[in-house]
């Protein structure tokens, strides 16, 4: 087989990395994948972006490539729903003999597996105890490093990932993108009951090499949360390799980000048209780099920069059991029946929620709704900017509306409408604060009229917030004094926004700039009012600075 990449200085990719799932309770977690599913936990440590939320990894006896599952557990999350524009289910390999062996393991555990046939192959699928699909597929794959310590025996043992599979609206994108750009080949299609599946592969001869994608024309979009499938990242053989990669997306119009230390390996994060979230990460350094194979997952690891925090971070993470030492991690005793999400009374202001409860959180981001919209539509952005360890709050106008006319109408004509919408943001920030978040640790963002409102409150409040996000917004007064202290502020704008005039956005950015903001203005063509990625990665960058998220 052959095959070929669009993209100068790299190889065709070989396979699959790694896949990162959205979990909730941790030890669940950790019980499934190493007691059920056989699987070694070969790292524990913490979200690089929220200190306070575990990351596990597993897989064979070092974690190699193409076997890695992790997954970030967040006690109390909601669960997620599948849908278009995400990866919805992975697949393990196992041995062909071991289907009979698989099917009474599962059901012994109080699973009821389904069965089926895949491009020949057969399957079983069950979900873990978040949700998420897990199948084995039974087709005699590449052996892997054996665990010695694993209750599966060792000729039942899983081989490591067989594929993923992707909900999308269509799959023209996808085949671009794997075939025309990282070197897949395309195996074939077969009817689905969701679709019409198509198989691609990696360029690899081990494990972890395919990709299955799903047309489903019309269906909905997934809504992430516990459960959901946050991304799958492809192997790259070294960085000089990914640094060609994130050359050649970024000149395809993929914006990956910058190369990210994962400290067991270095990764770029793209989104293909329909949603999917890659990433490229590369084989090195692994994880034995930071510790023996033979004690690999009986330590909380943490990076250099975090080691000065660790007393906190081990005290504040849940007190977890890794059952292959018998050892005992983290501090917190979590609640057998986490409380749901708190919707909080702000002196009568309706309020929408998301993100981690109010009472475990120490940072928040307060978010303003456009004209006609509602708390629930920019509540949504919580799943965009997928920092767990924010709360997320909205409040909702009266009338869907936060003042009557234009923003750039006389002051007086959209009074007392809009005191009474400063005061509903001073309301929720005060409540925020009376709950052990002061507004240092508070990213303001808005839309459109929710934009203009969030600038206009930092303008004049005199609170020195975390941050400000304005997104197709301008300041409603130029008149205001007072210095702003370095006040981190994204605004983003089309240049012909027929609702914000560039003129307005850019003297609203330098009157916050000459008062000590520090303002990163951007202007995209062809954005008209809408949102795009790049805007949510600035806002994400600069929520993941504000407070130490611990």
């Amino acid at each position: 087989m052959t095959s070929s990449t669009a993209i100068p200085g790299t190889t065709p990719v070989q396979g699959l990395h790694h896949v990162t799932v959205m979990a909730s309770d941790p030890q669940r977690n950790i019980d499934f994948y190493s007691q059920v599913l056989g699987q070694r936990l070969v790292k524990v440590t913490v979200n690089f972006d929220d200190p306070g939320t575990y990351h596990f990894y597993y897989g064979d006896l070092t974690g190699q490539p193409g076997t890695i599952m992790t997954h970030f557990p967040w006690p109390g999350a909601k669960r997620g729903v599948r849908g278009n524009g995400e990866v919805v289910a992975t697949a393990y390999s196992a041995p062909r003999a071991s289907e009979d062996y698989w099917r009474a393991r599962l059901t012994a555990q109080g699973l009821t597996p389904r069965e089926g046939e895949r491009f020949g192959e057969r399957v079983l699928m069950v979900e873990d105890p978040d949700g998420t699909w897990v199948e084995l597929l039974f087709d005699d794959g590449q052996p892997v490093q054996p665990w010695p310590a694993s209750p599966v025996p060792a000729e039942h043992e899983l081989r490591g990932f067989h594929s993923v599979t992707a909900w999308v609206r269509d799959t023209g994108p996808v085949r671009d993108l794997l075939v025309g750009r990282l070197g897949f080949t395309e195996v074939g299609s077969e009817p689905d009951a969701e679709g019409t599946r198509t198989r691609f592969r990696g360029s690899g001869e081990g494990v972890g090499l395919f990709v299955d994608v799903v047309e489903r024309p019309g269906k909905g979009r997934g809504t992430f949360g516990a459960g959901s499938i946050h991304h799958v990242a492809l192997r790259t053989r070294d960085d000089a390799e990914q640094e060609a990669y994130l050359t050649g997306l970024a000149e395809a119009g993929y914006q990956p980000t910058p190369v990210q230390d994962r400290q067991y390996f270095h990764s770029i994060y793209f989104r293909e048209p329909n949603g999917v979230l890659f990433e490229i990460a590369t084989d090195a350094p692994g994880f034995p780099d930071d510790e023996p194979v033979g004690e690999l997952g009986g330590h909380l690891k943490l990076p250099a920069w975090y080691e000065p925090q660790r007393a906190a971070i081990e005290a504040h993470v849940p007190r977890i059991v890794n059952r292959e030492y018998g050892v005992t991690i983290g501090g917190r005793e979590l609640s057998a029946n986490p409380a749901p999400q708190e919707t909080p009374e702000v002196s009568g202001i309706e309020v929408h929620t998301a993100g981690r409860p109010l009472g475990e959180a120490r940072v928040a981001m307060v978010l303003l709704h456009g004209r006609g919209g509602t708390a629930g539509d920019i509540l949504s952005l919580a799943d965009e900017f997928n920092l767990s360890a924010f709360a997320y709050l909205a409040p909702q106008a009266e009338g869907n509306s936060w003042y009557p006319l234009s923003f750039l109408a006389p002051v007086e004509r959209n009074q007392p409408y809009l005191d009474r919408a400063l005061a509903t943001v001073e309301a929720v920030l005060g409540e925020l604060e009376a709950r052990g978040i002061p507004a240092g640790n508070v990213v303001l963002g808005g839309f459109s009229q929710g934009a203009c409102l969030a600038l206009e409150y930092a303008s004049r409040s005199g609170r020195r917030l975390g941050g400000v996000a304005a997104l197709s917004g301008g300041l409603i007064t130029l008149d205001q004094t007072g210095d702003l202290g370095g006040l981190p502020v994204f605004m983003g704008v089309a240049p012909d926004d027929a609702h914000i005039p560039l003129s307005r956005f850019q003297e609203s950015a330098e009157h916050l700039r000459s008062r000590g903001a520090r303002v990163d203005d951007r202007v995209y063509p062809g954005l008209g009012h809408a949102i795009n990625k790049d805007e949510l990665d600035a806002v994400r960058r600069m929520m993941q600075g504000v407070g130490g998220q611990l």
